[in-house]
């Protein structure tokens, strides 16, 4: 694979930042995960508003305009022929540092900017399984903690959760907030489907997502009942169905919580829908996407 690095398409095998990285030393920095339809970065727009937000937000320098970004993924679609069953990883850090201690002003000052392409080829029969989730005893933290809208490398609340997850030998952790409330999963977003209502949490205590987001608004434009509100590991046991969302997956079934099987079919039919409605909205997304023109 050829990855973008500062400016340069590299090999895979040559790509390297420096163990004076603030990504590498520190985790500073914030990401976006983008999906690659039909040779298209999906939704760019939005995942572009959320990085420079958070970027702002722990006053980093990209050092780069969308058009320069968006451009970027392209050229890493393009070396790596990308169409489908794909997606990236756009990274910037905060550079390299002079000395590997957190203060911020060691920072050289130029950001470390990378875009990762994978294929992830589409798995119909675990599609069709469904999720098995496992509620963990480590919490989504307030936002005076470690503010989960900051989609930071700072990763470490999920993989710990996502460990315990994976000892429990289920595919995904389901998290709580600090209240008990159900807020999200290690790495998607929850939604329970409870007498033909969608549930997903207050979003007080998760990544403002942009699948989540997508399905909340499909919700309202199709009358389809939905709350973000919040509600307990009782409500999810009692569901019919659930599902969780995500860049690469769109809506994926769930079919067991803590070794609780849902009452319903998986995926349900409120379920499948959603997916149908994610589906066209992606195809319509992409359709009107044109590669950007050279630098002016």
């Amino acid at each position: 694979m050829k990855i973008h690095l500062n400016g340069c398409l590299v090999d895979e095998g040559s790509a390297m930042v420096s163990v004076f990285d603030s990504g590498f030393v520190l985790g500073d920095g914030v990401w976006e995960g983008l999906r690659v339809v039909d040779g298209h970065p999906a939704f760019v727009e939005p995942h572009l508003d959320r990085l420079f937000e958070t970027a702002r937000a722990i006053v980093l320098d990209i050092g780069l305009s969308r058009e320069a970004l968006t451009r970027a993924l392209y050229e890493t679609i393009e070396a790596n022929d990308l169409i489908n069953d794909a997606h990236l990883r756009l990274m910037v850090t905060r550079g390299v540092r002079r000395q590997p201690y957190q203060d911020p002003r060691l920072a050289l000052g130029k950001a470390t900017v990378v875009v990762v392409p994978a294929r992830s080829p589409h798995d119909p029969e675990a599609a069709a399984r469904g999720l098995d989730l496992f509620t963990v005893h480590v919490r989504r933290a307030a936002p005076d903690v470690q503010d989960p809208k900051i989609n930071s490398h700072s990763k470490f609340n999920c993989i710990a959760a996502c460990i315990q997850a994976n000892a429990a030998g289920a595919d995904e952790a389901l998290m709580l907030d600090p209240h008990g409330f159900v807020a999200t999963c290690n790495s998607t977003h929850f939604f329970i489907v409870r007498r033909g209502e969608v549930w997903t949490s207050s979003g007080k205590y998760c990544l403002g997502g942009i699948t989540r987001g997508h399905v909340v608004t499909l919700c309202r434009r199709n009358d389809i009942a939905c709350r973000e509100t919040d509600f307990s590991l009782t409500d999810v046991y009692g569901a019919e169905e659930a599902f969780v969302t995500g860049t690469l997956g769109g809506l994926t079934a769930v079919r067991c919580v803590d070794g609780r099987e849902l009452s319903g079919p998986v995926p349900g039919p409120l379920t499948k829908r959603l997916q149908a409605l994610y589906a066209d909205l992606v195809r319509t997304d992409v359709a009107a996407r044109q590669r950007p023109g050279p630098i002016a």
